[in-house]
């Protein structure tokens, strides 16, 4: 019997899927959790799409998106677009 390492790349296959993730993430993570689900979206869609779409390397992308990373927010701008997401502020309800 053998088991296979759980990768959530594997699940984000629909747009619907991949809003739930990563607002999931942002209401719920830090900023480093963030990233790396952002790293994980990107990998579900294909680093050498998003790599195209932004104009970023995939070895750039890769090291952006790693744990403890610390990318610029125009990278992170850049990647949110391709992978077909955006910023939305909403009021927080007290």
């Amino acid at each position: 019997m053998s088991i296979s390492k759980f990768d959530i790349a594997d699940y984000l296959d629909s747009k619907e899927m991949i809003a739930e993730y990563l607002n999931t993430v942002l209401e719920e993570g830090d900023n480093d959790d963030v990233i790396t689900a952002i790293g994980h979206i990107a990998k579900a869609i294909g680093m050498t799409k998003i790599a195209e779409e932004t104009g970023l390397s995939r070895p750039s992308l890769y090291k952006a998106l790693s744990n403890g990373a610390k990318p610029q927010f125009a990278t992170i701008m850049k990647v949110l677009r391709a992978i077909g997401g955006q910023i939305q502020v909403n009021p927080i309800s007290a």
